[in-house]
């Protein structure tokens, strides 16, 4: 069986670990992945505290595997973080901090909590910055990956973020939706995955069936990085912006951002539409380049055992296979 150390440390099986991200993650995704040996991450930002409580409750119900709860930083509050620390999980995961954030004080108390704390970068300063600020484990997500996204690839910025974190052990993100991906990964000096893409095209995720079979669809070449779905929702996040797949929304705004500003309500109350509906030419469909490797909608377990046992293969069978 593959084994790194993010499996030693997280007390899971298979180094592959799910994005927190916060309309593709839910209760039964997050047991999902959990129950098959991978590390659950519910998105836990925008849920009112109520919410929260019933969704741990549930996932506590179902699963006693390792979870992790997600909150970003910028729209971090004192409550919120609070209800997050309470809950306990195994790993608070965190990302996109504005640069005066004091990521020692919410690590600290993470870990005061009994958690640990991982964190996603898009670039190696944010990396460094985050190993000095006590996190356990740091997220290298490169510009492939779909949602919110820097721009540095991830082929790159692993080794890099790697090199200058060590001995933190660091997961790759960004452009991994199959065994290959990971396979890759830990030869780039990643210790594991984490997928975000490849787990909104599952039985289980609490995305639009639409949206999915959009994301099925794709060849991958159809996605683009914008900053559009951002200034309809009138939210600024530091440093990021967003991978989406191009349709009509996108076309309809491409080059007219000030006009967009001007009628920020009325486009954000669309894209909420169109995201109930299913509606995929006028909704903001966030997905990565790795569209073009998913053909199938399937069980989120069946993805995880399938992804640890493709990249054993490789590592097992292939590779040494190359050596004289």
């Amino acid at each position: 069986m593959l084994r790194t150390r993010i499996c030693e440390l997280l007390g899971i099986e298979h180094p592959i670990v799910l994005g927190g991200m916060s309309t593709g993650t839910s209760p039964r995704l997050v047991v999902a992945v959990s129950e098959a040996g991978g590390l659950g991450v519910l998105g836990a930002t925008r849920q009112s505290p109520d919410q929260l409580a019933r969704d741990i409750e549930e996932i506590r119900r179902q699963t006693d595997r390792p979870f992790g709860l997600n909150l970003l930083l910028f729209l971090a509050d004192e409550p919120r973080f609070a209800g997050l620390l309470a809950a306990r999980p195994r790993v608070l995961s965190f990302a996109w901090a504005w640069p005066e954030q004091d990521l020692a004080g919410f690590f600290a108390r993470t870990h005061a909590a009994g958690a640990l704390v991982m964190h996603m970068v898009s670039t190696v300063p944010e990396a460094t910055r985050a190993a000095e600020a006590g996190a356990d484990i740091i997220v290298a997500q490169g510009t492939e990956g779909g949602g919110h996204v820097g721009l540095m690839g991830t082929l790159p910025l692993v080794p890099m973020v790697a090199s200058a974190v060590a001995p933190i052990p660091v997961l790759a993100a960004g452009g991994v939706a199959d065994g290959r991906g990971l396979a890759a990964a830990l030869a780039l000096g990643a210790e594991g995955v984490l997928l975000g893409t490849r787990f909104l095209a599952t039985v289980e995720a609490p995305f639009p069936e639409r949206y999915k079979q959009a994301i099925v669809e794709s060849d991958g070449h159809d996605s683009l990085v914008t900053e559009l779905p951002d200034i309809a929702n009138g939210q600024v996040w530091p440093g990021a912006y967003v991978r989406v797949l191009r349709n009509r929304f996108i076309e309809q705004w491409l080059g007219r951002e000030g006009e967009l500003r001007r009628q920020r309500a009325t486009v954000s109350a669309q894209l909420r539409q169109a995201f109930q509906e299913g509606d995929r030419e006028h909704g903001a469909i966030l997905a990565g380049q790795t569209a073009g490797l998913i053909d199938r909608v399937e069980p989120a377990g069946e993805v995880v055992r399938r992804i640890s046992a493709e990249a054993e293969r490789i590592l097992r069978e292939r590779l040494p296979a190359l050596l004289a």
